[in-house]
């Protein structure tokens, strides 16, 4: 089965999904990218450039052109 390739960004200290969650996606997507960010639940609020850079990197890494 084809799994594109998968960017996670969590928040560590998220009290509603906790970094467990984002440990369970590589259980099921084993070429998953995880970043585990020290942010809770609104990560993109409190990390927007951080969160912008992960995304372009991989989307260099992973989209042809």
């Amino acid at each position: 089965q084809h799994q594109p390739p998968t960017l996670v960004v969590w928040g560590r200290h998220d009290p509603i999904f906790g970094p467990e969650g984002a440990v369970a996606f590589l259980r099921d997507l084993k070429h998953a990218e995880l970043h585990l960010l020290d942010t809770g639940h609104f990560a993109l609020e409190e990390e927007h450039a951080l969160i912008g850079d992960l995304m372009l990197r991989f989307l260099d890494r992973h989209v042809a052109r």
